[in-house]
């Protein structure tokens, strides 16, 4: 097999891989192509010397490692990003494979969670919890000790433990509760977001100066509520939801006169009166990259 064909097997599970540790698709656009260039001139060396045993192992390992080396300048970008930053979501067509996605694993609420860690700590839990890499294997890749990975591997799954809810929604509760909060949406309706707001609840709005968005988060049921209702205000008789998948569940994306302006995506704790626990909300346009069709 020759080596674009062999690359192009794995350029799917790389692009997974990658994305959940940046959160950005431009970003995980450029390091593939790094990845694609380093595999390229390997590639060509292999024929007159040492052959590639593991094409995939080399391939994700140069992936990761490419994304790390990253991290220093998308850190400086984000200092200077106008508002909350959140991570690009994937809208896709309802039924649409997700493939090696792994969108569940990789849902929006997930990849907020990761933000928090360290670079090292996200690449760990990512590879091992997401992808299911050995932490032997992971510690070849890293250059690090397979005891250094452990402990990285074990702090970084306390951290997400402690942030993500252990009761997550299935599919069915998940669509109901999410027809509940389209109609209080439509509506305006306050009462009906109190039912759903959890008393911490948090409102997050992407906006990146080009859209626009709540400048910092909101805390707290009554004043996501109040916030919530006015979008219905905003944009009378104008305002319109669908219902798309967002990282593999069930979310909104926001029109207004037929014209996509937002998505949004409803973190949930299944097992609480209240369940929303968080509500993100992208309309940065560089964000809103929609299926065609």
């Amino acid at each position: 097999m020759n080596p674009t064909d062999v690359y192009l097997d794995h350029r799917e599970l790389l692009f997974a891989i990658v994305y959940g540790l940046l959160g950005s698709v431009a970003d995980t656009e450029d390091v593939l192509q790094e990845t694609w260039l380093a595999w390229s001139a390997r590639s060509a060396r292999a024929q007159s010397g040492t052959p590639i045993t593991h094409p995939k192992a080399y391939l994700v390992r140069v992936a990761v490692n490419q994304a790390l080396a990253r991290q220093d300048a998308i850190r400086r970008r984000r200092e200077t990003y106008v508002g909350p930053w959140l991570p690009e979501p994937l809208v896709t067509e309802a039924g649409a494979d997700a493939g090696l996605l792994h969108a569940e694993s990789l849902s929006l609420a997930l990849l907020v969670v990761l933000e928090t860690l360290t670079p090292l700590e996200r690449a760990v839990f990512v590879l091992h919890e997401v992808f299911g890499y050995p932490q032997a294997e992971i510690a070849t890749m890293l250059d690090r000790s397979p005891a250094a990975v452990r402990q990285l591997a074990h702090r970084a799954r306390e951290h997400v433990r402690a942030r993500r809810p252990r009761r997550p929604a299935d599919a069915r509760l998940r669509h109901a509760l999410t027809e509940r909060f389209v109609a209080a949406l439509r509506d305006g309706d306050v009462t009906a977001f109190l039912e759903l707001l959890a008393p911490d609840v948090t409102l997050w709005t992407d906006g990146g100066g080009k859209a626009r968005a709540v400048p910092r988060p909101v805390s707290g049921r009554d004043r996501v509520a109040r916030v919530l209702a006015g979008i219905a205000t905003r944009y009378p008789g104008r305002f319109t939801v669908r219902y798309r998948p967002v990282n593999g569940e069930l979310s909104l994306l926001l029109e207004a006169d037929d014209t996509p302006f937002g998505v949004m995506v409803l973190d949930l704790d299944a097992g609480a009166p209240a369940p929303i626990r968080e509500v993100y909300t992208i309309t940065n346009p560089d964000k809103m990259r929609l299926p065609s069709g």
